[in-house]
């Protein structure tokens, strides 16, 4: 995955319906629930909330984290570790959507990235 791609689902379908409030499943387990989503192309987001997993720490992710949204059971799987999201930077309510804290969180989840993983 490249990252132009980083901000974009992996499959269009998932643009489809609101992900908001479904749980969200890392590599090796459960990491919290969908407290926003973005369908932006080329900007797609989730922001997480860990709640009491990492003292209610909320993370972003970027839309090409997803590999999977199964929406029978309200879950959405990405590819990273427990460890990775909980090393992200720091999400910050403030400057979210500003392009200078994409291109952070870009470089660390995408490729060469600490968080990076496809």
């Amino acid at each position: 995955m490249s990252s132009v791609d980083i901000w974009t689902y992996r499959e269009a379908t998932w643009t489809g319906s609101d992900v908001t409030g479904y749980g969200v499943e890392a590599i090796d387990g459960s990491i919290g629930k969908v407290d926003e989503a973005s369908y932006d192309v080329g900007a797609g987001y989730v922001v997480v909330d860990t709640g009491p997993w990492i003292f209610g720490k909320k993370v972003m992710l970027p839309a090409g984290t997803i590999t999977r949204v199964d929406h029978d059971d309200e879950k959405v799987f990405v590819n990273r570790t427990k460890d990775q999201i909980k090393n992200a930077p720091e999400f910050d309510e403030s400057r979210y959507r500003d392009e200078p804290y994409r291109s952070e969180l870009g470089s660390y989840y995408g490729p060469g990235g600490l968080g990076y993983r496809d």
